[in-house]
């Protein structure tokens, strides 16, 4: 069912709780929390400015990090507050809480074209518990709720949810934001009858994490393409040696039913023909969280099934990269989620960035709608340069794949219906 949009709502002097995805990125320098990458916050402008331009009286809520209802300075929203202000060129009022009587008189305060950012709502352990009185206390701030924040709306928490649930009791209108509209209409509406050839690319650590949106995407695609270390699930399900790559083991039955499935219906479900492999060596080190450093040593192509004992697979190699790309450039949709290696290591990253040109071939020459399903295909396409010649590019990671599964999102589930 299409849910209502910003667009459908009348707004003027209306407090409207905005609940936005400013989980950024960030690092400290010289004592200041630093924002090092803007991206979340600048896909809200086309929401806020619509709101602004309607005049709205808007309340922002945002989550940062994990601080498990304890307050946490490095994880504070005050530098996004500044940022949005640079960003959409008007003053943005921010408060040290989200909720409480110091809130509330602020937010009578606000004027048609204010904007307030509340803080981190995950200081209160209500947000992630989805407690209800924490979200009435939220939704009590607003007349009416929009979510634009895609990438938390598989979350059921009180601030992605619960206030939905509280202001629609009340007879209030809950509904979706600009992006939110378009990351529905393109992992959903686009994807319900895509044209065709339909071809899908999956790349990743885990089977587990993608096997239902293999087996929903089985049923629409003429092609699959395996890349990412769960490729090696699905070659020791074949019954070849993977070496020291990451498998899991306790999946083969799963690839093997994939596998087979795929047969079944006739769709082209391609594993990597050769590998770029390399020896892992512990060096003693440990990392921040106390982890060993591990170091990818001697790096080859492995040109036949099985892998030698002591070394792993990290990426896709020379002629498995020219055969998905030629794939690829015969698609009229293409839907990527994962890499195809360890691409953050220049050494491991060709495959990754080769596919992406592929995607950015067939878009641009072929005219294919290609579809980036959030994640780290989306940090890939970037660190190439090339994330503005795709069709689309997601902002969620889990909820995109969630939302690929075929599940009801709890952030979406509870807007109002058209």
């Amino acid at each position: 069912m299409a849910k209502l949009t910003v667009r459908d709502l009348n707004v003027r002097g209306k407090r409207v709780f905005l609940r936005v995805d400013y989980n950024v990125p960030m690092e400290e320098k010289d004592g200041q929390m630093v924002i090092n990458d803007a991206t979340r916050i600048e896909e809200t402008l086309p929401t806020l400015e619509l709101l602004l331009e309607k005049g709205a009286r808007i309340i922002l809520a945002a989550h940062l990090g994990r601080p498990k209802g304890k307050r946490d300075p490095s994880m504070s929203l005050r530098p996004v507050a500044a940022k949005l202000a640079d960003l959409i060129c008007r003053p943005v009022a921010f408060i040290d809480d989200c909720i409480g009587e110091k809130v509330e008189k602020t937010v009578e305060l606000l004027q048609p074209g204010d904007i307030l950012l509340l803080e981190n709502v995950r200081y209160h352990s209500g947000e992630e518990a989805n407690d209800r009185g924490f979200a009435e206390r939220l939704a009590k701030l607003a007349d009416l709720y929009v979510n634009d924040a895609f990438g938390a709306a598989h979350r059921a928490h009180a601030s992605t949810e619960g206030v939905a649930r509280v202001i629609a009791a009340s007879g209030g209108l809950c509904a979706a934001g600009l992006l939110m509209e378009r990351e529905l209409k393109f992992l959903g509406e686009e994807l319900q009858d895509p044209a065709r050839p339909f071809v899908v690319i999956l790349g990743g650590a885990k089977v587990s994490d993608k096997i239902k949106v293999i087996d929903r995407l089985l049923q629409k695609a003429e092609a699959i393409l395996i890349g990412g270390a769960m490729a090696y699930t699905f070659r020791l399900a074949q019954g070849f040696k993977v070496g020291k790559s990451l498998v899991e083991a306790d999946r083969i039955d799963v690839a093997i039913a994939a596998l087979q499935k795929a047969k079944d219906r006739g769709v082209q479900f391609l594993l990597p023909s050769d590998d770029v492999i390399a020896t892992p060596v512990d060096t003693g080190k440990v990392n921040k969280k106390g982890k060993p450093i591990i170091e990818m040593q001697n790096p080859r192509v492995n040109l036949t099934p099985d892998l030698p004992d002591d070394a792993g697979g990290v990426d896709i190699g020379p002629a498995t990269i020219k055969a998905y790309s030629d794939v690829i450039k015969s698609a009229k949709t293409v839907l990527w989620n994962g890499p195809m290696g360890i691409f953050e290591d220049p050494r491991f990253a060709e495959g990754t960035f080769a596919i992406a040109r592929a995607v950015v071939e067939a878009t641009q020459r072929s005219n294919a709608k290609s579809i980036i399903g959030g994640g780290d295909s989306v940090k890939a396409l970037n660190t190439a340069g090339l994330g503005d010649q795709v069709t689309f590019m997601s902002t969620g990671g889990g909820a995109s794949l969630e939302f690929l599964e075929g599940s009801e999102l709890p952030g979406v589930g509870t807007l109002t219906e058209k």
